[in-house]
């Protein structure tokens, strides 16, 4: 997984045996297999699939990304993406690494709703593979809280950074003084 700015505790530390194995099915998907979950995903929000809060997010943070993402190519634009989901070290992946887990979601949902449109949209010859349905059908079985923390875990996982995370005082081996 990328390291990430916000990235401060163990995922096993927060995320229950469902959320878990959520993640790592879809881990263990390739990358345009994960493009295409998160295509589904955002498809069926509203649904079977909880919406984040568009309010916790902040759009104009990130103009690379929300704006001059949209005159690309189609074909750039899904090279870019592949780089934020391959964590490449590209001026799209650092603009995505950049940002916290809720603006991270907010790109994928604003890409999702202009798909096929001012995005590039999925491939009408694309035949979903099962992992891709299974890794779908976990994430529709999660409660509402399990699905916006699989999603924060995935967004974050994604995009590059030269941020390292804080080390924790078992690491150092040095307690915090105020």
């Amino acid at each position: 997984m990328a390291e990430s700015a916000n990235q401060n505790t163990e995922r096993t530390d927060y995320l229950d045996e469902n959320t878990l194995k959520a993640v790592e099915t879809y881990e263990k998907l390739g990358t345009d297999n994960k493009l295409a979950l998160l295509y589904y995903v955002y498809e069926k929000m509203g649904d079977s699939v909880t919406p984040a809060d568009p309010t916790a997010a902040e759009p104009e943070l990130s103009p690379v990304l929300m704006d001059s993402f949209y005159n690309l190519s189609h074909t750039d634009q899904l090279n870019a993406m592949r780089d934020i989901v391959n964590c490449a070290d590209t001026e799209y992946s650092r603009a995505y690494g950049a940002l916290k887990e809720n603006n991270q979601l907010l790109v994928w949902f604003d890409w999702a709703e202009r798909m096929g449109d001012t995005v590039v949209g999925m491939p009408s010859d694309y035949n979903v593979p099962e992992s891709v349905n299974t890794s779908l059908g976990q994430i529709e079985a999660l409660e509402f809280e399990q699905q916006i923390t699989l999603l924060r875990e995935i967004a974050r996982g994604m995009g590059h950074t030269d941020v390292k995370p804080i080390p924790t005082q078992t690491e150092t081996g040095k307690t915090s003084s105020l």
